[in-house]
């Protein structure tokens, strides 16, 4: 059984996408998020460094090992 706090905030609640920094109702002209506020919030995240795209190091190489110098120095 819901609560009356729970049942009225169940009804209350939007069918369109959510921001992903606050989660109020996104607004068109700052999709995906609902205002210039959580937009900002979301580009400082990424300028601090909060948000990283994994990479591999290029120093561990491919596995790639047909490239050979040895074989084309006459």
């Amino acid at each position: 059984m819901l609560l009356p706090a729970k049942a009225s905030m169940l009804a209350r609640r939007p069918s369109g996408p959510l921001c992903v920094i606050c989660g109020k109702p996104q607004d068109h002209a700052f999709r995906p998020f609902c205002s210039r506020r959580c937009a900002d919030v979301d580009l400082s995240r990424w300028l601090n460094g909060r948000y990283a795209i994994p990479a591999r190091d290029t120093d561990e190489g491919d596995g790639d090992d047909s490239r050979s110098t040895d074989s084309e120095v006459d």
